[in-house]
């Protein structure tokens, strides 16, 4: 009983949530529309702005635009490609590198991209951040941050559902049906999610790379870096949310010819 109305309510969430990404052409866990989703994110990148150090006129400053309009440029012309120019109509493209030590970069739904100067070491040259840049973009393209926050509702019904169906238990038993729920989520479904959504942005950035005229296979010698700098501080992939780095790599290699054709049959852009 109690495992049919988790499923049930699993099932009716995906039923009734289910659209078609125009990049990625699969149907996809979606409740947040764009329309909902890009003015919070846009005020959220603005008061991230305001509350942080923005690096601005100095050649890495200079380096991250560019690279930055190359890749969104590249996006127009695959969407174009697709037939789906009008998905990027809502899109405020917005590139700034920000004085930060940490080894990050990301984007916001939206367009708004945010790279921490800690990363550009790593990334040394236009094709590492090509890397970068692209692969976050790609998150946005895909709308994995409105998938992400979906799923968590879905996750978040499904312990309502569990508190329902052990109503009658006892709090102990109670307890333990809810953490069994917790563990059996997060392990079994959300942190796969995560790493499935880590695989895809990989994929289409590295098409988004070789079609703004980077070679892609440039990705697999920013990975390695990265793997070298992060040595010892990864957890086990089934635990994290994103792939091993090795996994990640292996995966590259593997996608890297298919990125290639693709990006030629769109038209590469020469540098």
């Amino acid at each position: 009983m109690k495992k049919h109305l988790i499923a049930g309510i699993f099932a009716v969430g995906l039923v009734y949530s289910c659209a078609t990404n125009p990049i990625t052409g699969k149907k996809s866990l979606n409740f947040v529309s764009n329309s909902a989703l890009f003015p919070t994110s846009f005020q959220q990148y603005g008061t991230f702005l305001k509350e942080n150090k923005v690096i601005t006129g100095t050649a890495d400053a200079r380096k991250v635009e560019t690279v930055g309009l190359r890749i969104k440029a590249a996006a127009e012309k695959y969407l174009t490609y697709l037939g789906q120019s009008q998905y990027l109509q809502d899109y405020r493209w917005e590139y700034k590198l920000i004085d930060n030590k940490e080894v990050n970069a990301w984007c916001m739904p939206g367009g708004k991209i945010v790279v921490y100067s800690g990363i550009l070491p790593i990334t040394k040259d236009d094709s590492g951040l090509a890397t970068v840049i692209g692969h976050e973009v790609s998150h946005a393209l895909a709308n994995h941050g409105a998938q992400r926050m979906s799923a968590a509702q879905l996750q978040q019904l499904g312990a309502v559902g569990v508190a329902v169906a052990t109503g009658g238990k006892s709090a102990e038993n109670q307890q333990i049906w809810q953490q069994a729920y917790g563990v059996t989520t997060q392990y079994g479904a959300m942190l796969p999610f995560s790493r499935n959504h880590e695989t895809e942005a990989d994929k289409i950035g590295l098409t988004l790379m070789a079609i703004a005229g980077y070679n892609p296979e440039q990705s697999i010698t920013f990975w390695q870096r990265m793997s070298a700098q992060s040595a010892g501080q990864a957890p086990p992939e089934f635990m994290s949310t994103h792939p091993s780095d090795a996994t990640r790599i292996a995966n590259l290699n593997a996608l890297i010819p298919e990125a290639k054709a693709l990006a030629a049959k769109v038209g590469i852009t020469r540098r």
